[in-house]
């Protein structure tokens, strides 16, 4: 099974743009800068605390691409700063989903992930079930047949996840080796 958890807001995703494919989403300076305000001017409207250890948090995840666990995540928060702790890491996640800059994916292997979520970065998965690789994928003739079958059927489109699951060449042939 496969949700997203993601924004307040609806999001129409209509163009496949990706940076660099297969890494994830890799912001530069300005992007991260751009995306950090949007967070501190989230907080303020909310009336939300704008703490160092969630500015800290925040920018921390807008510089790492990918998708990564509570976990993973906050092994690279404390090596900024080793004073936050794993509940402060967490919130903060929850708090970039509701403002609409982080997602939370759920793979079949059960563990949540976040990646960032930008509108103009669509993006599908490839996910290995050895391994756990996820590479991430865009073609435009995908994109295109997704609209058609929800225009057939009546659907109007606010997103989509699109999650392809199977083993990657080198857990192939690791395999093939062993065996």
């Amino acid at each position: 099974m496969v949700t997203v958890a993601s924004s307040a807001r609806a999001v129409v995703f209509t163009n496949c743009t990706l940076v660099q494919p297969g890494v994830g989403i890799h912001m530069t300076t300005q992007q991260n800068n751009a995306c950090l305000a949007e967070f501190l001017d989230f907080m303020n409207r909310k009336g939300l605390n704008t703490t160092s250890q969630r500015r800290i948090i925040a920018e921390a995840f807008f510089e790492l691409p990918g998708h990564h666990s509570l976990e993973e995540f906050y092994q690279h928060v404390i090596k900024r700063d080793s004073g936050i702790g794993q509940t402060t890491v967490y919130r903060t996640l929850k708090l970039l989903c509701d403002a609409g800059l982080a997602m939370e994916i759920h793979f079949s292997d059960g563990i949540t992930r976040y990646e960032i979520a930008k509108p103009d970065s669509h993006h599908d998965h490839l996910v290995c079930l050895e391994c756990g690789k996820i590479v991430e994928i865009c073609d435009p003739r995908i994109e295109k047949l997704q609209r058609e079958m929800a225009e057939k059927y009546g659907f109007k489109l606010r997103g989509h996840v699109h999650n392809l699951y199977g083993i990657c060449k080198e857990c192939r042939d690791k395999a093939a080796q062993e065996g």
